[in-house]
């Protein structure tokens, strides 16, 4: 057989700090990745130890960093091509969120529930990961009809979709420009279009919004704290996401002239729904 005949898929299993490997696959990878509850699989027909080191190496640094035992597994598998497509589409699982119904293209909508379009080959973000359910269980509950959003850190642009589906105006940034392309294109998979959408962050912002939400990392929520209250309307909704439980109070010390209104816990991670006064 040839050499294009077969691929590699790597399995990856990791204890902690899910987001934070997501974001370095993100930004190593030159494909995309499928997102499990354990970790994470990538599929090329290159060779993929190289990046099982990355890994391993960027394991060892954030356990460094935090003082946290990280255990990584890594697996990889030679698999025919042939049976990559259908063996791809068999693993991905709608899911429900609320009154979301996340779906890829070859699956049916559902009756009676908000569809939401996501081909998880265009994306990382697909509603798997507790950081993006647990921020569409706030979309769901807070967001109105007619609301003006910002959705900082959009990633795959489904917390923006989601809102748009419940008739918002929505507007969305991301540093990274993949996810810029990603969420434009997934928006378009929904008969949808970002009233404005652009690569940068929310220092760009000229105006106020109803709700804004961000789906990002501890760190970064604080260092873009005042941002993002400066983008939020008197009485308008702030929903934070990406913390870890053990930092929520120090994503709190920065947000301190905001009311908590509710927090969404889901295994190890929190989401806030913050008002501002």
């Amino acid at each position: 057989m040839q050499q294009d005949d077969f691929y590699y898929e790597l399995t990856v299993k990791v204890s902690h700090y899910h987001e934070l490997f997501a974001d370095f696959l993100a930004d190593t990878l030159p494909i995309g990745f499928e997102e499990s509850e354990e970790g994470f699989i990538v599929r090329s027909e290159e060779n993929l130890e190289t990046i099982v080191w990355g890994l391993e190496q960027f394991a060892q640094a954030l356990q460094k960093a935090t003082q946290t035992e990280i255990e990584i597994e890594c697996s990889i598998k030679k698999l025919q091509n042939s049976d990559w497509v259908e063996a791809y589409k068999n693993s991905i699982e709608p899911l429900q969120i609320d009154q979301f119904y996340i779906h890829p293209t070859w699956n049916e909508p559902k009756e009676n529930l908000i569809n939401i379009v996501i081909d998880p080959a265009l994306a990382f973000g697909t509603g798997h990961h507790p950081t993006t359910a647990s921020s569409l269980r706030a979309i769901s509950n807070y967001v109105q009809k007619g609301d003006e959003v910002l959705d900082v850190g959009c990633g795959s642009g489904i917390l923006g979709i989601g809102a748009m589906k419940l008739g918002a105006e929505v507007d969305a940034c991301d540093t990274d420009p993949i996810s810029v392309e990603n969420a434009y294109k997934n928006a378009q998979l929904n008969g949808l279009e970002f009233r404005k959408l652009w690569e940068g962050s929310s220092s760009m912002v000229t105006q106020q919004y109803d709700v804004v939400v961000a789906n990002i990392v501890a760190d970064v929520l604080t260092f873009i704290a005042n941002d993002l209250k400066k983008a939020l309307k008197d009485g308008g909704v702030l929903i934070l996401s990406g913390i870890l439980d053990k930092y929520q109070d120090k994503v709190l010390r920065y947000y301190s002239d905001c009311q908590v209104v509710t927090t969404i816990a889901q295994d190890e991670w929190v989401t806030l729904i913050l008002k501002r006064e």
